[in-house]
């Protein structure tokens, strides 16, 4: 347990923190999976949307972010 009013500050900023970075997280893996059952430009342009933002707010790696977008333009390609 947190003995300082900085830690138990720190604690309940993490929790938020860990909660809405999760939800990004689910977000964007929800829309990779609609992606690769139903490939199409919309719900591509989508995709990218979510994981610019996930890798903008740090919830996953930028390169993580380009070779995702990479596998499904590929993907949309063999289409």
């Amino acid at each position: 347990m947190p003995v300082t009013k900085g830690a138990i500050r720190k604690q309940r900023a993490d929790r938020r923190r860990a909660a809405i970075n999760l939800r990004v997280k689910k977000t964007f893996k929800e829309a990779v999976l609609a992606v690769r059952k139903h490939p199409g430009i919309k719900n591509l342009t989508a995709v990218y949307r979510r994981l610019d933002r996930a890798a903008k707010t740090h919830v996953i790696h930028k390169n993580k972010a380009a070779r995702l977008k990479s596998r499904l333009a590929k993907l949309l390609q063999k289409k």
